[in-house]
């Protein structure tokens, strides 16, 4: 048999199958989180098998050879970092699981990463982005309708701040107009409540009322739908932000998560608490969301620097 077609061994299938099921059913995390810990796995499994040796068997410096090959593979620090975090993460798990006597990543330590400051847009390219979408009268029914969702969706993303999974994953009975809440289901499945902005709500009332009934698949409860009639997807969604993004904003590549970038950004700007942001957006910590300072910061030098007479 090739040897690309051995590996990962039974053995090691097994662990990194009961491993994902701990992930998906205790920890709870999403099926692409999930899926991304399964595949650095799979790739530490299948390196493992070609030198004779499997994920319980493995020693430090095999793993330092592992990651050592992902660096002359080309694969970014980030990239690296993750695997890293894969790594440690599993070997714990099969410590307290007594898979492995001992952890071989102990002293296993992260390349270090540059924090990179979040790619923000400005009000007014925000404001040219979601109000892209033309949802002419005259068009037929389902045309109106993709508009009419394109226009909702880019108004929750940039007017709330969601994760393209969470507008993916909405059903209608989250969307609640009479009191101006969206709830969406974040990492980790935790469950939270964002105010919906008066333009999203126009948007998203419009598209209930005229847009959805063409687009839906009967029987759904899903609020969005792509064009085969079928709950929308995260790559639709990215696909559709990327559209609009290319028609308003030219040379700029415009991702869903940049949407979300400046709806924080924005936010601190206009004078929130960090707190409240950091709720908002579902961070765990808020570490993460004190990234969006910087960018707030680096605005405010820009400013200085462009108007003050001796900058």
């Amino acid at each position: 048999m090739p040897a690309h077609d051995a590996f990962p061994t039974e053995d090691d299938e097994r662990l990194i199958d009961a491993f994902a099921d701990h992930l998906a059913l205790e920890r709870r995390l999403s099926p692409h989180t999930v899926a991304a810990y399964r595949r650095d796995l799979s790739q530490l499994a299948t390196f493992l098998g070609r030198q004779g040796r499997s994920l319980v068997s493995v020693s430090y410096p095999e793993l330092r050879r592992f990651l050592a090959q992902q660096a002359t593979l080309g694969y970014a620090r980030s990239s690296i970092a993750r695997r890293v975090g894969t790594i440690h993460t599993f070997y714990r798990w099969a410590v307290s699981h007594d898979a492995v006597e001992r952890d071989p990543a102990a002293l296993l330590g992260r390349p270090k990463v540059r924090n990179r400051l979040p790619a923000v847009l400005r009000p007014r390219e925000a404001a040219a982005l979601v109000e892209a979408p033309e949802p002419g009268r005259e068009a037929e029914p389902f045309q109106r309708g993709v508009a009419l969702r394109d226009r909702a969706i880019l108004e929750l993303m940039y007017g709330s701040g969601l994760r393209v999974a969470e507008v993916a994953g909405l059903t209608v009975d989250r969307l609640d107009l009479t009191r101006g809440r969206v709830i969406v289901m974040g990492k980790g499945s935790k469950e939270r409540e964002v105010p919906l902005s008066d333009p999203a709500m126009v948007a998203i009332a419009t598209y209930l009322a005229e847009g959805r009934a063409p687009m839906a698949e009967e029987g759904s409860a899903a609020a969005f739908f792509n064009r085969r009639r079928k709950p929308i997807g995260t790559r639709d969604i990215r696909r559709l932000v990327g559209r609009y993004g290319a028609r308003t904003l030219s040379g700029r590549r415009v991702t869903p998560h940049m949407l979300r970038h400046s709806f924080a950004t924005h936010l601190l700007e206009g004078g929130a608490d960090i707190r409240a942001v950091q709720e908002l957006l579902g961070h765990a910590s808020v570490a993460t969301t004190q990234r969006y300072t910087h960018v707030s910061r680096s605005r405010l030098f820009d400013a200085y620097r462009q108007s003050h007479p001796r900058a």
